[in-house]
């Protein structure tokens, strides 16, 4: 498959330079992979080759991040978004550890920040435009979105490190988490999915209860959406391969699919529902059909409460398929803000949800071996 030959206008660089944790992915708008220096689209015989040079994982990661923004974010707005997310939840692990026994061992996230042109009007009109963006960027002829993701994910798949040789856990090491907000979780639903059916490699289960079905053996830990831009009945046609079907488990997810959601979000409510005729997922979380698909547990589709940062997160209480968790009382804003509480997120309630997830994706640590005396 090869990017369109037209000529494509480079992102602006961000004037200050990244921090180290950081690294940057972009996208134009057919979806397609621009490279980092000259703008251009990489040629698709060299795409594998680039994300090789762009995305070596260093090896004091204990933790991947892919996060894709959404509306309304310039490529400056992208890095400093994701960079504000995690210094949040360093700000959180540090002051509540307990929290996190797991992650006592060491949590150093280093986190890739995939970039698109998401900015418009900032109006119901401008919505709209990015929203058919986003949709023509993922499918049809041009949407290269997840094929170029995909690869990503496959690649950082692959080339993951070890840090938990021994654990029979993951298949290469470093847990891999992704994070998306608003659009940015279109992105990665198409993306992780097209990961698993055309780029995977055969590799083990993760430290969740939920496996995998052996023909889509690629796994992500987790994958958290604020305030994702879809419908609320997404999962029952868009986005099906992401649930369990007859023969199982077949997601590419090892963990918890998590969908923030406030009635604050005007964007994803009164605005998605006008074009859509239903609310979005950010407004009102996400719903499968009253017929429950073959393979679908009672417990598959689970709901709770953002909970305050010094309130443990119970494993029972994300340890599902789908888990919507309702942040009305957190994420609201004033009324004069037009797309209200939609991007809301920046709390430390948000970095606990995620500091909970990467820590409950670890394997339980193993028992401590008695020393008996010799006879």
């Amino acid at each position: 498959m090869s990017p369109p030959p037209k000529r494509r206008r480079p992102f602006r660089r961000p004037a200050d330079p990244l921090p180290d944790d950081i690294v940057t992915v972009d996208l134009d708008t057919d979806g397609w992979l621009l490279h980092s220096e000259t703008g251009e689209p990489v040629r698709a015989d060299r795409l594998e080759r680039y994300l090789a040079r762009r995305l070596a994982p260093p090896t004091w990661a204990t933790d991947i991040l892919v996060y894709v923004h959404g509306w309304q974010t310039g490529p400056a707005a992208a890095v400093r978004g994701a960079h504000r997310l995690v210094t949040l939840m360093e700000r959180q692990r540090s002051a509540r550890t307990a929290l996190y026994p797991r992650l006592r061992e060491g949590f150093a996230p280093w986190t890739v920040v995939v970039r698109w042109p998401s900015s418009s009007r900032l109006s119901k009109n401008g919505y709209e435009l990015i929203r058919e963006r986003a949709h023509a960027m993922s499918t049809g002829h041009n949407g290269h979105a997840p094929h170029v993701l995909g690869q990503l994910l496959g690649y950082l798949h692959a080339e993951r490190g070890d840090p938990t040789e021994g654990t029979l856990r993951t298949r290469s090491g470093q847990y891999l988490h992704l994070v998306g907000h608003s659009f940015g979780g279109r992105f990665l639903c198409e993306a992780v999915t097209w990961a698993a059916e055309e780029e995977a490699r055969r590799g083990g289960t993760l430290g969740w209860s939920t496996t995998t079905h052996p023909s889509l053996p690629f796994t992500v830990d987790s994958l958290t959406v604020f305030q994702m831009a879809a419908p609320r009945t997404a999962f029952d046609n868009t986005f099906h391969r992401l649930r369990p079907g007859p023969l199982g488990h077949e997601s590419p997810v090892g963990g918890p699919l998590v969908f923030t959601h406030s009635r604050y979000d005007r964007a994803t409510g009164f605005w998605h529902l006008l074009g859509e005729k239903v609310s979005g997922i950010g407004h009102s979380g996400m719903l499968l059909s009253s017929t429950p698909p073959a393979g679908l547990a009672p417990n598959d589709v689970w709901s709770t409460r953002l909970l305050r940062a010094d309130t443990p997160y119970p494993r029972e209480s994300l340890d599902h398929t789908f888990v919507n968790v309702d942040a009305s009382w957190r994420y609201r804003s004033t009324r004069l803000n037009p797309v209200g509480a939609h991007s809301a997120f920046y709390h430390l309630e948000s970095a606990h949800l995620l500091l909970s997830l990467a820590e409950h994706s670890r394997p339980d640590p193993a028992p401590a071996r008695s020393h008996q005396p010799n006879p």
